[in-house]
């Protein structure tokens, strides 16, 4: 059967995530005067991505609220106590560098422009409507999507498949007539897959690119490629351009 709607992550996939954090973080440790104490800009860079997933998978596990993960995001990184007022100003300096720096990669609108006859479009995010609908609104998406689902309102976190499956329901859609595409290998590749979705992985080349691709997803380097993935004989051997 054929492919019917295209449902989409959002960070790393249509949005320069990765480029955004570190230019914003770079730039607001700098205006914070702390740029000089971690040594160089890359090893604090890191350590706030290190900290981001340890207090965002809190988060997802239903630990802590939204943000309560971002008041301690910014206190284990600072290394000292802060009122939530202290810890919420530094959050919202960090932000104003980082949303500075959004932007979409390339591909992003010409295959969207491509697939916006032929197929329906969604997202799924493991992140909070909170921050993604604005997010798409800003980036000027947001009209492009006609469901946006988010881990922190539906109570499951990709790779699980209750959320590639609510997703489905949302559109109406078997999860056989629903593409997946998102950066993750194993959160969004193998997870879509497993979910019997047709998964698609954009590799860009970054940190999580691997040598070979977990069993399931089909990879692809960029977003040009997807729509002859989306075609009626796709789904069963037809290879992408990428391996």
């Amino acid at each position: 059967m054929a492919i019917r709607a295209v449902v989409w992550d959002i960070d790393d996939t249509l949005f320069d995530y990765t480029t955004a954090d570190r230019e914003g973080m770079r730039a607001h440790l700098a205006a914070e005067g702390l740029l000089d104490g971690y040594g160089s800009a890359e090893r604090a860079l890191a350590r706030w991505r290190e900290i981001t997933e340890v207090q965002w998978a809190r988060f997802a596990a239903g630990e802590v609220d939204f943000a309560t993960q971002r008041r301690d995001r910014t206190r284990v990184f600072l290394g000292r106590d802060l009122t939530d007022a202290e810890a919420d100003g530094w959050f919202e300096r960090y932000l104003a560098h980082y949303e500075a720096a959004w932007a979409l990669f390339p591909d992003v609108l010409p295959v969207l422009d491509a697939l916006a006859a032929s197929h329906r479009h969604a997202v799924l995010s493991n992140s909070s409507v909170t921050v993604q609908d604005r997010k798409l609104r800003v980036l000027g998406l947001h009209d492009r999507f006609e469901i946006i689902l988010c881990a922190a309102e539906i109570g499951v976190s990709k790779p699980a498949a209750g959320a590639f499956l609510a997703a489905c329901d949302a559109l109406g859609l078997a999860p056989h007539e629903v593409a997946y595409v998102g950066d993750h290998p194993e959160i969004d590749g193998r997870g879509a897959a497993d979910a019997g979705l047709l998964s698609v992985w954009i590799d860009r080349g970054g940190p999580r690119a691997t040598a070979v691709p977990p069993a399931g997803p089909r990879r692809i380097a960029t977003l040009a490629e997807l729509p002859a993935l989306l075609g009626p004989d796709t789904r069963f051997g037809a290879p992408s351009t990428f391996g």
